[in-house]
């Protein structure tokens, strides 16, 4: 599903990823580890197509990023905290968002945000949200157009123990359904119980940890 071919990343003359070649398989959770500064929100942001690689190339879908589309045609992601218009509900928030690509219905907008231990007819603004409740409604978002690929940046962040148990349960389900899903973070039991193939990233470079 995604093709990483020797790809470098630099800003002005610091190599932030280098040299990285991978594959990420459907069905399967990919988790990747690494300190702050290692690469890994770099290499998300270009798999997503909001950064262009300064060398090499990335394939999602058979469609090649940056000249075939600029941005991947089925990809849901959260990366870096989640930004909502702070006097919208969750649910319009949301809806704001699906009627730019008209894809999925207003009931499929609720839906999303059940599934993330939401109620999609609390009136609360966002700005009122939890930083546990604006995650789950960011993993909402990447979720309710039924993408094939997840790009999940610490995606339990500001989440309580029953948020964490709610999510793993989720990401294992959307597993079953064939999506590829890859996660950051800093939590090994996260990485541990979800992740069936496990890199670590230091420096910019990709290392396979286990398989």
């Amino acid at each position: 599903m995604i093709e990483v071919h020797d790809v470098c990343k630099s800003f002005q003359k610091e190599m932030v990823v280098s040299h990285v070649n991978v594959e990420f398989y459907d069905g399967k959770i990919t988790g990747i580890i690494g300190r702050n500064g290692s690469g890994k929100t770099v290499l998300f942001k270009m798999i997503c197509g909001l950064l262009i690689p300064t060398s090499g190339e990335i394939i999602v879908n058979k469609e090649h990023i940056g000249k075939d589309v600029d941005f991947p045609s089925s990809i849901g992601a959260i990366i870096e905290t989640p930004n909502f218009i702070p006097y919208l509900s969750g649910y319009h928030n949301l809806l704001d968002l699906a009627n730019i690509r008209k894809k999925i219905n207003e009931e499929q907008v609720k839906e999303s945000i059940r599934r993330v231990g939401l109620d999609p007819d609390n009136k609360k603004r966002v700005s009122k949200y939890s930083l546990g409740m604006r995650q789950r409604l960011g993993i909402a978002q990447a979720i309710m157009e039924e993408p094939a690929v997840l790009i999940l940046d610490e995606p339990m962040n500001g989440l309580d123990k029953q948020g964490v148990e709610d999510m793993r349960k989720l990401f294992m389900e959307l597993r079953e359904k064939e999506k590829t899903i890859l996660i950051a973070s800093h939590n090994r039991e996260d990485i541990e119980v979800l992740c069936d193939v496990v890199y670590e990233m230091d420096a910019g470079v990709l290392t396979k940890v286990s398989e």
